[in-house]
């Protein structure tokens, strides 16, 4: 089994930068806060469908104290000179309405200057395999039908996926098949 609360490799995006794929922590709070504040209103947007200038109290607790059990979520970063830049993060929670504890709902947000350089990708891979490692069939996730990158990330990840279309919403389903 996967030990996803001390989750850490390291990895390289597309461009080559080099990253560590790490569990998030407590302690990521101030990187999250300021990742946030970065993020462009369309970004914003198409994460948490709707517009908002700053995070809760409550909000940043739920992205940053995760169980690692029913919710699992990893951060990219890169060394920075003080220490680590946050690049983005991925994560899942277990459906628990799903057939016992086998579907999860997936979502992502990227720093705008790393989008398109394979950091999406990436965190699916890590998720994907913490997923199968525990016994999950499958993700889900609700994307806006104008985040084109998004969908793009969930059709070439190699995973068998259906896309059904409800007015502005996308909801994908991608099946956690073994790798043969």
């Amino acid at each position: 089994m996967i030990d996803a609360r001390n989750y850490s490799v390291s990895g390289v995006l597309t461009d080559g930068t080099p990253v560590t794929v790490r569990a998030i922590r407590p302690d990521d709070r101030p990187s999250i806060l300021q990742s946030f504040a970065g993020l462009d209103r369309e970004s914003v947007y198409t994460r948490f469908f709707t517009y908002k200038k700053q995070l809760t109290s409550n909000e940043l607790t739920h992205i940053t104290d995760v169980d690692f059990d029913r919710v699992v979520a990893l951060v990219a970063t890169t060394a920075a000179e003080h220490g680590e830049k946050l690049l983005g993060g991925g994560r899942y929670a277990v459906c628990e309405d799903a057939p016992p504890f086998q579907t999860a709902e997936l979502a992502f947000t990227t720093d705008n200057a790393y989008r398109g350089r394979g950091l999406a990708p990436l965190l699916l891979r890590h998720l994907t395999d913490i997923g199968r490692a525990r016994g999950l069939m499958q993700f889900t996730a609700e994307v806006l039908a104008q985040n084109g990158a998004m969908l793009s990330v969930f059709r070439r990840s190699g995973l068998p996926y259906e896309f059904q279309v409800e007015c502005d919403v996308v909801h994908v389903k991608l099946a956690l098949v073994p790798v043969s």
